[in-house]
């Protein structure tokens, strides 16, 4: 019986490399994995500087009291940490949502469409500062008193842009076919934009607002000008209310060393709230990917 013997291509292919070649394959895997490391280890240094730091005053007292009571906490910069970005995100989702929307099924290349993009583009640019600037000369100077509405408008300038780009890319990550089945189906724009291209999208709309929930919940200069900081609970809308990143600034800079160990404390919290959120943002879209 005539053996079966592998023609020319199959030779070449299967040919083990040259040594020359193996070493430099080699060579740029090493070179490759070593570029990761360094690229991880200013983030993994930080980690681990806020883990040691912070976990030294990480107790139940921490979390739950006030900086106003004895023994003293933080829990009043959570819960104004909470409701701002809570209030950013109810209106900055919906509207961010919506003109993502817009842009990807509707506006496509119309002049509103490319003015909002332009518009849009410049307000992802803009430092957080600016946003916190323009918060307080509209807001806090009209009510007199910095407060919890004038830093959520703050944070609603930092969180809207991140949506609508992040929302519109992943409506463009919808394959045309699923609109042209769906036409084809007897679907009326509406119908097709919302019940199809929206369905499918919505995991990536969905991490699209968590990371920029999480950005909000780590912004601090928006704050400082808006909402400022207190001691004590939140009072309402139209009050000062702290949040954990003012007041890892203040007590960071304090000369008093029990601060300084609740701002670590406090950054630990922080960091912990904000990782959450983004490694919940990629299961989602892994989810997405294994279906």
């Amino acid at each position: 019986m005539q053996s079966l013997q592998p023609n020319p291509v199959t030779r070449e292919i299967i040919k083990p490399l040259p040594a020359g070649r193996r070493i430099f394959s080699q060579t740029v895997t090493v070179l490759a994995y070593g570029a990761i490391v360094l690229a991880l280890l200013p983030l993994l240094s930080l980690l681990i500087q806020i883990v040691t730091a912070g976990i030294k005053q990480l107790n139940w007292n921490v979390l739950t009291r006030a900086l106003i009571e004895e023994p003293s906490g933080f829990l009043n910069a959570i819960l104004g940490t909470f409701l701002m970005v809570a209030i950013a995100a109810v209106i900055s989702l919906p509207i961010g949502l919506v003109t993502a929307i817009y842009l990807s099924e509707f506006g496509k290349q119309s002049r509103l469409s490319q003015t909002i993009r332009f518009a849009v583009n410049i307000l992802s640019a803009v430092p957080s500062i600016v946003a916190g600037v323009f918060a307080y000369a509209v807001v806090v100077i009209a009510m007199q008193t910095p407060s919890a509405l004038a830093g959520s408008a703050a944070l609603v300038l930092v969180m809207l842009p991140m949506v609508i780009l992040a929302g519109e890319e992943a409506l463009k990550l919808v394959p045309s076919q699923q609109r042209s089945a769906s036409a084809a189906l007897g679907a009326n724009t509406m119908q097709t934009t919302f019940k199809v291209v929206v369905a499918s999208a919505l995991p990536g709309l969905t991490t699209a607002g968590l990371l920029a929930v999480a950005r909000a919940m780590g912004e601090t200069a928006p704050l400082i000008f808006t909402a400022q900081f207190s001691q004590d609970y939140p009072n309402g809308l139209f009050s000062t209310t702290s949040s954990l990143s003012v007041l890892i600034y203040n007590y960071a800079n304090s000369p008093d060393t029990a601060q300084n160990e609740l701002a670590w404390t406090a950054s630990l919290v922080l960091a912990f709230l904000v990782l959450t959120l983004s490694v919940v943002s990629r299961f989602v879209l892994k989810n997405k990917a294994a279906r």
